[in-house]
């Protein structure tokens, strides 16, 4: 009988092990000072992010203006995009990178016309 029991409680025990051993999105609430560099000229924007779970909101405050922005972490991946206006049209800026503690780094793209690279770290 014990040893039914514990045949049991191990495949239980191993796929508990498993979920509670999966990464966990890094909390990335906050402040974040940005170095942005696109080659055509360089930024260091603020960004403010509240995060619920996997999902992003917050706002960008830099040289292109001030915007609310939307995205995602997942794991150690974040996204996140915002519209700026150039010149009386509205323009998408995405940001893609990997987030590390408080730091953070990645590539960034304005109206699919302008590639440029970050990084970040907490304020």
């Amino acid at each position: 009988m014990r040893h039914r029991v514990l045949c049991a409680l191990v495949p239980v025990l191993m796929v508990m092990t498993l979920v509670s051993g999966r990464a966990q999105a890094p909390s990335v609430s906050g402040a974040w000072i940005f170095t942005v560099d696109t080659g055509q000229g360089n930024g260091t924007p603020t960004i403010v992010f509240k995060q619920d779970g996997e999902k992003l909101t917050g706002q960008y405050e830099g040289q292109l203006g001030t915007s609310e922005l939307e995205g995602t972490v997942k794991g150690s991946a974040i996204e996140f995009s915002f519209t700026i206006n150039v010149q009386g049209q509205q323009a998408p800026v995405t940001y893609e990178g990997t987030v590390d503690g408080d730091t953070m780094k990645g590539t960034m793209n304005i109206g699919g016309m302008l590639n440029g690279s970050f990084t970040a770290r907490r304020k």
